[in-house]
């Protein structure tokens, strides 16, 4: 019998390092755990820590960990009572989680309403706005297509243009004069029908130098909604996070206070379940206004986890079961200070560029506070078959300014080699005064792009860096050192 009644196995429907944090609190709760692992994962972390891996096939490795039908058909051979789907892939897939659940399968995750209600970005803006929820002006395209580009107009530039279906900067274009909006427009369109199979675009009122800040919510299925505290997510390139922070700089009490518990009143209204973030666009003024919600566990779910010491996933499974929440908002503790940062396989050098390569040696970084989310392994091939986050390296401290100093220390000291990764990138960040300053928002990659590049390397540093290299490697060393023919021959007998 396992600590959650009613859960003896759980279906992980995911990959990579979300798949082997699922699988590491499975075990802790005696829970028997199996993972969907396509043939390119076969050597993965996550397929050997799993009791049983369920091989998967599709056209491309992404077709097959879309393949609803085949996943639920493992889980129902298999005998799993529940699905975790991670994130990404069909993690917010309301009709998925219908099916799972028609299979008699637990759904780890939201209701299916609340994903198809909040997913769509649409229409959980008009259900925040009817609820009395802030909300940047903004116009939809299916409200009236021949409209669309006059009403968008009529908010005012800067304007975004954003997919209703969209997510990760996908399907979203920034518009600052009127005679950018037809291609913007167009473009918008095009992504969120090619990433989304869905073209419905709508037009918001884009805040300038706006800081991205999230609130973690759980809920359980007897009325009870949470706040974990809200992360800092403004460190992006191209809308994508790269450094995600708890707690968010420079914010004093009273607005961290009205953030989350409009969070909690969001997730209450739509009659939430589960983990899910509320995410808003914090302007320099002070004034903060609805983004989106995902109804799912976050990439960036480790800073909450170090700062309260509650294990999400573990939180999930139980509601998950039908268990009440045992937490209360007042006994909640919030310590310190955590960073995460992504670590990539990319050149941030070539606009980061997606790379490629095997990964001849992997050494995650050690120490007081220092968590090392992988999904990888020495002796791996790092293809673009999948995202290029090859995991995440996540630190504790007493203070943001201790945990900036251990995430610095934690970057230099971690090892990658035969892949280009943005590591070194990052702990340039961290370096950066601005960043130690608290002075983050959504452009702060663009902003210091220069100060932020590779600097270049004297003739004398390349050479020293160079002939290290070399002698760290047995082969060339082993070459160099070797005693030549007929000499070799010879052997240890001297004259």
């Amino acid at each position: 019998m396992t600590s959650v009644p009613g859960i003896e196995k759980v279906l992980i429907a995911n990959r990579g390092e979300i798949a082997l944090r699922v699988a590491t609190t499975l075990r802790r709760l005696g829970i028997a755990s199996a993972a969907v692992v396509h043939a390119e994962d076969s050597r993965s972390p996550a397929a050997r820590a799993v009791d049983e891996a369920c091989p998967i096939e599709g056209e491309t490795p992404v077709a097959a960990h879309l393949d609803a039908d085949q996943i639920i058909a493992i889980a129902r051979k298999i005998g799993a009572d529940a699905i975790h789907p991670g994130y990404g892939f069909l993690a917010e897939n309301a009709p998925f989680a219908e099916a799972v659940e028609a299979a008699g399968i637990k759904w780890i995750g939201p209701t299916p309403d609340a994903i198809r209600l909040m997913g769509d970005k649409i229409e959980s803006r008009r259900f925040v706005s009817e609820a009395g929820y802030p909300l940047t002006p903004s116009a939809s395209e299916e409200d009236d297509p021949a409209s669309f580009a006059t009403r968008a107009a009529e908010i005012g530039f800067p304007l975004l243009i954003k997919a209703s279906a969209g997510g990760g900067g996908k399907g979203m274009q920034i518009v600052r004069a009127a005679s950018e909006l037809p291609r913007a427009i167009e473009l918008a369109r095009s992504e969120a029908r090619r990433y989304f199979a869905d073209d419905r675009i709508y037009a918001e009122r884009y805040v300038e130098s706006p800081r991205h800040v999230e609130v973690q919510i759980l809920a359980d299925a007897h009325g009870k909604v949470l706040h974990l505290g809200e992360r800092d997510c403004s460190i992006q390139r191209r809308f994508q996070k790269l450094v995600e922070e708890t707690p968010a700089p420079a914010m004093d009490d009273a607005l961290r206070r009205r953030i989350c518990e409009q969070a909690v009143g969001i997730a209450r209204a739509a009659g939430y379940r589960n983990a899910g973030t509320v995410e808003f666009v914090l302007a320099p003024d002070g004034e903060f206004y609805f983004l989106e919600m995902n109804t799912r566990l976050q990439v960036e779910h480790p800073v909450t986890e170090m700062v309260t010491g509650i294990d999400l996933v573990e939180e999930q499974v139980r509601i998950a079961a039908g268990l009440p929440l045992e937490l209360e908002q007042e006994t909640i503790r919030f310590d310190g200070a955590s960073i995460e940062c992504r670590l990539c396989a990319e050149d941030p050098d070539e606009d980061f560029r997606p790379a490629v390569g095997p990964l001849l040696l992997v050494r995650p970084p050690e120490g007081p506070g220092v968590r090392f989310d992988g999904g990888i392994a020495q002796g791996q091939e790092v293809t673009t078959a999948f995202d290029p986050m090859l995991a995440k390296v996540i630190v504790h401290g007493r203070d943001r300014d201790e945990a900036i100093t251990r995430m610095r220390k934690a970057l230099a000291e971690t090892v990658i080699l035969g892949c280009t990764t943005n590591a070194a990138y990052l702990e340039r960040i961290l370096g950066h005064a601005d960043f130690a300053a608290g002075r983050v928002e959504t452009g702060f990659i663009p902003s210091h792009a220069d100060e932020l590049a590779t600097p270049l390397l004297s003739t004398r540093e390349r050479d020293t860096v160079l002939a290290a290299a070399a002698l760290s490697n047995r082969d060339f060393v082993e070459r160099v050192s070797a005693v030549p023919e007929p000499a070799a021959s010879i052997g240890r007998w001297q004259n």
